[in-house]
């Protein structure tokens, strides 16, 4: 019960800021109903209980079952083992990933067949990648190589794609990564790399999220060249529907509450299934870390449910609200400083970051704090909306911001300490979750068509940039941070050699008086 109130605080430590700065905008210059006000505060308490549970939840059994499915796939030392597994995971897991499905329901909205087609085409590409990022781990390739390549092939494949599809691809590889396939991924990457300790030990632990963000953005490019998808008849509907009692806002929540756990029992259901078959095949569990496996994921599954109802319910219709209203207000310009404003609170209330934090600083020993990176984070994530706040006011090509910006990115990797290689790029991944499908992009969508601009040109785009910015805050960061190691060092082995000088010639002195 305790553990419960901790996290309870910790999440309305993170997500009261942005509550702070909605009610702030809602006082001032971005005014809105009393049912939608109470739609919002209501959305706000959901996701404080509901960011509580996941996290009690995957820490319980997330974390522990893909550490240990890692581990036992990686000393088994069956090649064929580990790609089949990882790529069964990959799909399992991203099939129903919520983010996912958010973003293709926008993208693709009342065509189901569109949306199961763009999600069944991203979940190959992260069971591909995930493959792929676990063999590199065992086979201690280098991280920065595969980025490299991948990286390069993804800007070349994009460049015979209509401007039009591009900000999808790159928003998919963002939103893939999510609440319900971080803790999962990344417990298995650290299993993998703690069982397989050659070549890198716990530096590999991290850039498996990386990776699996990479594949989305290649398999979608790919299925945008097979498929010729246009856009032409895509609309959006961004008008935020007037709800004028209290009792119709919490209906709002009460009706729309069983379809999201709906949604995430479909998620933990290949989970389940697939534990359920490890158990029997590796016996790797006692019954007592089944039992508490098994209450993990009912926190979790309700922690999520809850969570996500509270971001689309709540959330969702005030970012377009704010989002229209603010690119209202002289030619729009406000959308900039207060896109950094959110951008850097919002980031905290993701799920996945809280992930992220804590395996950094037990694979690191406690030597990098959660604090360091979630600074990192918010920085990156400021930067990323600001970025987006302007490309919605003037239109310039998506392109033009994240090649250099990934140029930058990569060259990076070759100054900065390992490690901090695969948490920035891995950083760039989680921080693009829930919120930022959920809240952050319907506020796009809703700037942009007051606007008078593309939906799709230039609203989807700004998960991307989420993604993108935080791999070179945290990356500067990592920079500092050797700087100071590397002078801390400097400084020890100064004091040192002035200590043992000052004990040479007080020895020398002596041995001169006892000779006198």
């Amino acid at each position: 019960m305790r553990n419960l109130k901790d996290k309870i605080l910790e999440s309305l430590t993170s997500i009261l800021p942005i509550g702070l700065i909605v009610l702030v905008l809602s006082a001032t210059i971005t005014p809105m109903d009393p049912g939608n006000m109470l739609l919002f505060l209501l959305g706000f308490v959901f996701l404080v209980i509901g960011m509580s549970l996941f996290n009690m939840g995957a820490e319980m059994s997330m974390q522990p079952l893909g550490t240990k499915i890692g581990s036992t796939i990686a000393s088994s030392g069956k090649i064929w083992i580990i790609a089949f597994v990882s790529f069964i995971i990959g799909i399992a897991v991203t099939v129903s990933e919520p983010d996912l499905q958010i973003l293709a329901e926008q993208v693709f909205e009342g065509n189901k067949a569109n949306q199961w087609l763009l999600i069944l085409t991203v979940s190959i590409g992260v069971g591909i990648f995930l493959l792929i990022a676990l063999l590199r781990i065992v086979f201690g390739v280098s991280l920065n190589l595969i980025l490299i390549v991948f990286y390069v092939t993804a800007f070349v494949i994009s460049f015979f794609l209509p401007e039009s599809f591009r900000p999808l691809a790159f928003d998919s590889g963002g939103v893939t990564t999510g609440p319900m396939t971080v803790p999962f991924i990344m417990s298995i990457g650290a299993g993998v790399s703690s069982a397989r300790v050659r070549n890198g030990g716990r530096n590999d632990s991290f850039g498996i999220t990386a990776l699996c963000s990479i594949g989305p953005i290649i398999s979608v490019l790919v299925y945008g060249l097979a498929a010729k998808v246009s856009f032409s008849d895509v609309e959006h509907s961004v008008a935020l529907e007037s709800i004028d009692t209290t009792r119709e806002s919490v209906w709002a929540f009460c009706k729309m509450l069983p379809d999201y756990a709906k949604e995430v029992a479909i998620a933990l259901l290949p989970i389940a299934v697939f534990t359920v078959f490890f158990q029997l095949l590796a016996r790797a569990f006692s019954k007592t870390q089944l039992i508490r496996i098994g209450i993990g994921v009912i926190y979790t599954f309700v922690g999520l449910a809850i969570f996500l109802t509270g971001a689309n319910v709540g959330f969702m219709p005030i970012g377009r609200n704010i989002g229209e209203s603010l690119a209202s207000i002289g030619g729009g310009y406000l959308l900039i400083p207060i896109g950094m404003l959110l951008g850097y609170f919002i980031v905290k209330a993701e799920p996945a970051v809280y992930v992220l934090n804590r395996l950094v600083e037990e694979m690191s020993a406690g030597a990098i704090s959660g604090k360091t990176t979630g600074l990192g984070l918010s920085i990156g994530v400021a930067v990323a909306l600001g970025l987006s706040a302007i490309r919605i006011l003037t239109g310039i090509s998506i392109m033009y911001i994240l090649i250099p910006g990934y140029v930058i990115a990569l060259t990076l990797c070759f100054f900065v300490p390992k490690i901090f290689v695969g948490i920035a790029f891995d950083s760039g991944g989680v921080a693009s979750g829930t919120m930022m499908s959920g809240f952050v992009l319907p506020l796009a969508i809703g700037a942009c068509t007051t606007l008078g601009g593309d939906v799709m040109t230039d609203a989807y785009g700004c998960v991307a940039f989420v993604a993108m910015a935080p791999i070179i805050s945290i990356q500067v960061l990592g920079l500092i941070y050797s700087i100071k190691s590397k002078h801390r060092k400097h400084s020890f082995i100064n004091k040192n050699e002035t200590f043992v000088e000052y004990t040479v010639e007080r020895r020398g002195d002596g041995e001169k008086k006892a000779k006198q």
